[in-house]
């Protein structure tokens, strides 16, 4: 799936976009009708990790299968949105690590819930949530972890009747419109996916209400609950990562993804994993810290295509370039905290390649850059009808206190930064951040020739 063509899959998916809506429109009716055409798959799936949250969704759910697969086991794994390719959302679980559903069979999946559909009135994502169900019910796994696409209580994949665990990530202000203007009403989504009896995971919130909107929750449902900070811990301890819980304490290595908040995470999925069931052993638990992997979140770009065209900069100081698909201002504040441990580290000038979406807020997420932030060149999105005009969010970026203009390409984009950097500091390398939109990073890792995998 890395060359350009599109797949059977991308066709099928293609096409299923002219006859439904693309967008949300959150209820369970009509996946559960399409479900009980299709045998009810999602009730004969092994045990179920099932994560709701508005940031940290993916870490954990990269943290939890990296955990589990250094014990052996064959892990599903279903997340969204993706970067480059639809197959990105199905990991199906094998010996030796899960793989990226293979086109084939994922073309056949669709095709036979888009004929159990029988052309009613649905979504795009429910259809891909019942393909979800039915690939992972037919291949056989040892758990699936399962990460909710939007809100909770009437998100697609909210028809499990029995998670072996829930885990809700911190729940921040985002999709006003849809899941409600304030953490409570948010917070309340996304406990949606807590069903009775059935253990719970909480970690750290950033707002006390949403934890206790949870905790209510859990408790009017008779849930054993499990609240970072207070039943699992996990900090940084003298460049290691401490993780405690009733259990003990465990000593491993920092973990593979960049910042503090990944500690949370790497808790957070620690806790779940063991209360969904799964015993993990400090040597597997070292080795998922090393190797844990999750692309477009304070991504190192990886060397490709686009390493070809920074022209202009000095060789022996060449730029570093991350990727991170943040969209939301407590996102962008943890992308300044990253940016500001590793100044701490080695201090370079700070460029940002950005683009947005127009249900996004950008003069929230680029506040938080007004005093770190050099320039930033704010590109189209060209793999969504939905992105903000790049004049227009360039205005806007102007207006929250960073330089910036309209670029039309990646490789512009190089170009502009490479001249403004060479002629302000010419003895320093530049650091540069592509961020704003997963749509970005995925049109970037596209254009590098290194999706996914």
């Amino acid at each position: 799936m890395s060359d350009n063509l599109p797949t059977r899959a991308d066709q099928l998916i293609d096409h299923l976009m002219t006859l439904h809506p693309k967008g949300y429109d959150l209820s369970l009716g009509r996946i559960t009708m399409l479900l009980e055409r299709l045998g009810n798959p999602q009730d004969k799936l092994p045990p179920i990790i099932h994560v709701a949250g508005t940031n940290g969704k993916g870490s954990f759910t990269a943290f939890s299968r990296a955990l589990l697969e250094a014990e052996g086991y064959k892990v599903h794994v279903h997340t969204s949105p993706h970067l480059v390719s639809w197959h990105e959302r199905f990991r199906i679980g094998r010996e030796g690590g899960g793989q990226l559903v293979d086109d084939v069979m994922l073309a056949d999946a669709i095709s036979r819930v888009a004929e159990a559909n029988q052309g009613q009135s649905i979504t795009v994502f429910e259809i891909l949530s019942a393909v979800m169900f039915l690939l992972f019910s037919e291949q056989p796994a040892d758990v699936v972890i399962i990460e909710v696409g939007l809100g909770g209580r009437f998100d697609a994949t909210n028809v499990i009747k029995e998670p072996a665990i829930s885990v809700i990530m911190p729940v921040s202000i985002d999709h006003q419109s849809l899941l409600g203007d304030t953490a409570e009403k948010i917070a309340f989504e996304k406990a949606g996916i807590i069903k009775k009896r059935c253990p719970v995971v909480v970690s750290k919130q950033p707002f006390d209400e949403a934890l206790h909107v949870i905790e209510a929750r859990a408790n009017e449902l008779s849930c054993a609950s499990s609240i970072f900070g207070q039943d699992f811990a996990g900090s940084e301890e003298h460049g290691r990562f401490v993780y405690q819980d009733e259990d003990g304490l465990m000593d491993l290595p920092k973990p593979a993804l960049m910042g503090k908040h990944q500690y949370i995470n790497a808790a957070t999925a620690i806790k779940a994993v063991r209360d969904a069931g799964f015993p993990i052993s400090q040597k597997a638990a070292e080795e998922a810290m090393r190797n844990v992997y999750w692309p477009g979140r304070f991504q190192a770009l990886p060397k490709g295509e686009l390493f070809k065209n920074l022209t202009g900069f000095n060789k022996n100081y060449m730029p570093e370039i991350y990727v991170d698909g943040g969209h939301n201002a407590d996102a962008a504040g943890t992308l300044v905290n990253i940016i500001n441990q590793l100044d701490q580290r080695d201090q370079r000038p700070l460029y940002l390649i950005s683009a947005m979406l127009n249900t996004k807020d950008p003069s929230a997420f680029f506040a938080n850059f007004k005093d770190l932030a050099e320039y930033a060149a704010i590109l189209p999105i060209t793999s969504s009808d939905a992105g903000i005009p790049n004049e227009k969010l360039a205005t806007i970026v102007n207006e929250a206190g960073i330089a910036a203009e309209s670029i039309d390409s990646i490789r512009s984009a190089f170009e502009k930064i490479s001249a403004l950097h060479t002629a302000k500091h010419p003895q320093n390398a530049p650091r540069i951040l592509i961020c704003g939109s997963l749509y970005l990073v995925g049109d970037v890792l596209l254009t590098n020739g290194t999706p996914p995998v």
